[in-house]
């Protein structure tokens, strides 16, 4: 089916529907409104959860190859429809086209990757008298809230991850992006039962209205860890399964050795992508005072190149701010650059413009007490770092109550791989960052997260442990 994106529906039961009252997001770009969306009340979330509690009971019972095959299906129609989203995406998230076409086709790839996937049935005992089974069986209902930065993919992970897995699933896309994650659920009518796909647009009231429901089993949500913090207790009221990926605040250790012109354009390029508005980008990038001048020249030199503006021009690869909340938050951190005597070798000021953008900003080597290098800015402000000292430079890695990501990056792969080993990150990388794939689990630690999505490993988390005692003679 091709597109419609000039209207939007909630998708109950397979059903296009409306709500009284309506709301709108806004163009990042340009502050103008985009189309009205639904504020689902708390009678569609009964409708929603009572459609998808009953689909459960045959989608549950539905054998692997049949998910599998209505998923590839559900695919190829979101593939069919690339060009409409990626579009409708750097429409109500602001990132350049490029970059929203490439999710897209990041979230097709991640659909078709994680049903290649088998969950396991491990035999513990096989003797004359007992056998002794463990398996993964369905959970119920998914709750899946989703953030505003990659309302695409990071929808399609927790659909596909639940759905495959014989689940029903709802998603709730972010009140500043509903638009893309609404489209996901009407392309995926055409392929699966009423109930099992479902989404509901809605206000702040929405997400703990879910949380705190009954008939929900499980809440994947990604976001903040202050907003995750409230979704685990909400959930605790009905001891609901849960998993949480959080913020970042990614540190990467340059090591002395490295190639500056090979090794600045990667860096450079994952510390700015989506105007670093990701949770697992560099955020803290510490650089050995051997290159640090060196390293430090030619940064500036290739991220002032960054062509900034609307997301639809051909050549941007900073585009906006997403909403009025995080440009106001990234404004006052951008403050402190000032307060706190701090240099900024690049940008450090906020023109005025039509939209909510940030010039890119490098913050030179800021006290480690800082604002700017304790809060995850979640907009285009690097701090970099001197170190010289191995065992220093980890500590300070270390030294935050986020642990996503950090990455290392040097020669000398022996001593990369020493360091990384000591860094308290879920995911941690040598010579690259970022760098994630549906059958690889992910996840934080310390106060990024609990649990993993993606890989056996996040599918197994939508799913109760079940083990089976045979006795093979009565």
């Amino acid at each position: 089916m091709d597109l419609d994106t000039t209207s939007f529906s909630n998708v109950i039961n397979n059903c296009l529907t409306s709500t009284p009252e309506t709301r709108h997001g806004i163009n990042p770009a340009n502050r103008q409104p985009n189309p009205e969306v639904p504020i689902s009340t708390g009678r569609d979330l009964e409708e929603a959860v009572k459609a998808a509690r009953a689909a459960f009971k045959t989608w549950s019972t539905t054998d692997f190859d049949k998910r599998r095959e209505a998923i590839n299906a559900y695919a190829k129609s979101v593939e069919a429809n690339k060009s409409i989203l990626a579009q409708l995406l750097t429409k109500e998230q602001g990132k350049p086209l490029s970059q929203a076409m490439q999710e897209v086709e990041l979230a097709v790839h991640w659909a078709r990757t994680l049903v290649t996937l088998a969950l396991p049935e491990t035999t513990l005992e096989d003797t004359d008298n007992r056998q002794i089974l463990q398996r993964y069986t369905p959970l119920g209902v998914v709750g899946a809230i989703v953030p505003w930065n990659y309302p695409v993919v990071l929808a399609m992970g927790k659909i596909i991850g639940a759905v495959y897995t014989g689940n029903a699933v709802i998603l709730k896309p972010s009140p500043y992006t509903p638009y893309c994650g609404l489209k996901l659920a009407e392309l995926a009518m055409d392929h699966f039962p009423p109930g099992v796909m479902q989404a509901l647009s809605g206000d702040d009231t929405l997400g703990p209205m879910m949380t705190e429901h009954g008939g929900i089993d499980k809440i994947s949500f990604t976001g903040s860890t202050a907003t995750g913090r409230l979704v685990m207790a909400s959930c605790s009221k009905t001891l609901k399964r849960l998993t949480l990926e959080l913020g970042g605040n990614d540190a990467a250790i340059i090591c002395d050795d490295i190639d500056l012109e090979a090794v600045i354009p990667k860096v450079a390029t994952l510390a700015f992508l989506c105007s670093g508005q990701t949770c697992m980008t560099v955020k803290r990038l510490y650089i050995h005072e051997k290159i640090y001048d060196e390293f430090r020249a030619r940064l500036v030199k290739f991220v002032g190149k960054f062509p900034m503006g609307e997301g639809t021009r051909p050549d941007v690869f900073i585009g906006p701010v997403q909403n009025w909340m995080q440009f106001n938050k990234a404004k006052v951190l951008m403050r402190t650059i000032e307060a706190d005597n701090l240099t900024a070798v690049l940008g450090g000021t906020v023109p005025e413009s039509p939209g909510y953008f940030i010039p890119p900003t490098i913050v030179d080597n800021p006290p480690e007490a800082s604002r700017i290098v304790q809060e995850e800015p979640f907009a285009p402000i690097l701090p970099i770092l001197k170190w010289s000292d191995e065992a220093d430079v980890i500590a300070r890695a270390n030294a935050s109550d986020m642990g996503l990501g950090a990455s290392v990056w040097s020669q000398d792969l022996e001593r990369a791989r020493r360091i990384v080993d000591r860094l308290e990150a879920g995911n941690v990388w040598i010579n690259t960052h970022f760098e994630v794939e549906p059958f690889a689990p992910f996840g934080g630690h310390k106060s990024s997260g609990i649990g993993t999505e993606w890989g056996l490993l996040g599918l197994t988390q939508f799913c109760n442990s079940q083990t089976v005692y045979v006795k093979k003679s009565p």
